[in-house]
């Protein structure tokens, strides 16, 4: 009798497992198993990449194409040809230079000034001991949503003696408010017993803050760096209004003239040389414009995949917890 028992639980043991084998075969298969939906998916994955794609893909060919090609409009996705002299005449152009400089000191200081005020305006609202706490939450979301325009912008501007200088363009923009609160918000997610331990352990609130939470905060940086630097360094319209001088101009301001305005005669940059050169080539002015569009943006470009992997990362966990 216990010999019969044995043989048929090892039986419907022997079942159990080939139904789960069935189960997870189905499984695998339905996973392999490619829907229309899914074809539709990928086909407007790749169309949405190709679209943002090759723009700069088509101002590079154009750049570095032969001059007749691209007056002729014979460039779409291969280059016709190879030419490098406008690289060459755009490099040695010193008002280029000097809004690269200009464009250089914008995006850090105000992407410094970014991560100071952030910083020090999201943590002090992270303590649940700070009086008045949720009154000056409300207090900094009025002017998220309620400003003044760009008339009394310009006046506290010029009043406070910042018209054509470099502070300017930076000072203004070191404060935003979506980032203090995406910062305030991520500092929430981080667990209070760690800065309570820290506190029993003697440490200030600066101790606290620079040894526990800046630490821990590091994706939340990153995103709120790489969105400053990339806005700084493609803004043009401050320095339209507040910078009447071309030496502060920066990168875009300098773009600007050269391509919709068309105030600078990319001839002068040329040497005697050049110009024959150009001449013998048939260098075109709008071959010159592409080589100065993927010039200037194409240090941001090789910059932002490097802070690619903290965006998710850092906009997520700022958004779990209010």
């Amino acid at each position: 009798m216990w010999i019969l028992t044995e043989k048929m639980a090892r039986r419907r043991e022997d079942k159990r497992l080939e139904r789960l084998e069935e189960r997870a075969e189905s499984r695998l298969a339905g996973q392999k198993k490619v829907t229309a939906f899914d074809i539709v998916l990928y086909a407007i994955m790749i169309a949405v990449c190709f679209l943002t794609i090759y723009p700069m893909y088509y101002v590079f060919l154009n750049s570095i194409s032969e001059p007749l090609e691209v007056v002729r409009g014979n460039v779409t996705f291969w280059p016709r040809g190879l030419y490098l002299d406008s690289y060459k005449i755009v490099a040695h152009d010193s008002k280029l230079w000097r809004a690269y400089g200009n464009t250089i000191l914008y995006a850090a200081g105000t992407t410094l000034l970014m991560l100071f005020t952030c910083v020090t305006m999201a943590y002090p609202l992270t303590q649940p001991r700070l009086k008045f706490r949720k009154l000056v939450v409300w207090f900094i979301l009025i002017p998220m949503y309620i400003g003044g325009g760009m008339i009394p912008a310009f006046l506290v501007i010029y009043k406070l003696r910042m018209y054509d200088t470099i502070w300017a363009m930076i000072l203004p923009s070191g404060v935003n408010i979506m980032n203090i609160i995406l910062c305030r918000t991520f500092f929430l997610s981080i667990p209070q017993e760690l800065s309570e331990a820290a506190s029993i352990d003697g440490a200030s609130h600066y101790r606290i803050l620079g040894r526990v939470v800046l630490p821990l905060s590091k994706p939340v940086l990153a995103v709120i760096s790489i969105y400053t630097l990339v806005g700084t360094w493609n803004s043009w319209f401050n320095a339209l209004v507040y910078l009447p001088s071309e030496r502060l101009h920066p990168l875009q301001m300098y773009l600007q003239r050269v391509v919709i305005a068309q105030t600078v005669d990319l001839t002068q940059m040329m040497t005697k040389e050049e110009m024959q050169q150009a001449v013998e080539k048939m260098l075109s002015s709008q071959q010159m414009q592409y080589s100065l569009i993927f010039f200037i943006s194409a240090p941001i470009i090789l910059v932002y995949p490097f802070f690619q992997k903290h965006f998710v990362k850092g906009v997520m966990l700022g958004s779990l917890k209010g």
